[in-house]
């Protein structure tokens, strides 16, 4: 995917972008391998396949949810950028937080944000679990997104402490999700969500099924949640 293509492939999704946005997203990608020769950002570096399995998949759920409508974001796990990043230059107005318990990354992030002059960026160095149960993260944000982090009962125990009550949360997943969501029903109650729809798509250029999972909070999640770091992996709510 050349970079005009991308642009044509937003633009008939309704999102055009300036020319200011294009060169953020080339800065962007320059910056993304420059840093991947110190740390692991990514195993992908070829420029057309950033710009389609990185920037056009971080994109897509704006073509199924409004983000024009949300203000406050918070990306869980959102180490190299993914996808919150792309999201944040396509509409500059998100107050965008990225939480991932790496460091580095957010040292990264921070750079990215600084060099493409993206205000509003606060990279947050913690685990979701401890962060969502700080009072300045809690049931504080419009809309919680995350790709590809983990299996979906464990992903809404680390992401729906965020959502306030009418808020969402958005999750890109790759491919069969059937049995994915049935297994994570009992933790998106629990913790106060309903899911309100699933979108599947395949990623342009034969790169695979995706699916975006959309979960309104309806309810305030118990204060038990998140549990400690370690334990939600191990114990999984089922």
């Amino acid at each position: 995917m050349t970079n005009e293509q991308f642009a044509e492939a937003l633009a008939a999704k309704g999102i055009v972008l300036t020319e200011r946005q294009m060169t953020q997203f080339d800065q962007f990608f320059h910056l993304l391998v420059e840093w991947n020769e110190k740390m692991n950002l990514t195993g992908i570096t070829e420029e057309g396949q950033v710009y389609n399995k990185h920037f056009y998949d971080s994109i897509t759920p704006a073509f199924y949810f409004p983000f024009d409508k949300a203000v406050t974001v918070v990306d869980i796990g959102g180490g190299a950028g993914f996808p919150s990043i792309p999201l944040k230059i396509c509409f500059p107005h998100l107050k965008m937080t990225i939480i991932d318990s790496l460091n580095k990354r957010m040292n990264f992030l921070q750079h990215v944000a600084s060099e493409l002059g993206l205000e509003n960026v606060n990279p947050v160095h913690g685990r979701a679990e401890e962060r969502g149960q700080e009072p300045a993260h809690r049931e504080k944000y419009d809309l919680v997104v995350a790709r590809a982090v983990a299996r979906m009962n464990l992903l809404s125990e680390f992401c729906l402490p965020f959502a306030k009550v009418g808020g969402h949360f958005v999750a890109l997943k790759g491919a069969e999700m059937t049995l994915e969501l049935n297994e994570a029903k009992k933790a998106i109650k629990t913790l106060g969500g309903k899911t309100r729809k699933v979108e599947t798509f395949q990623l342009m250029e034969e790169a695979g099924e995706r699916n975006i999972v959309v979960v309104e909070k309806v309810e305030a999640t118990p204060k038990s949640y998140p549990r400690k770091a370690g334990i939600p992996a191990k114990k999984p709510i089922v």
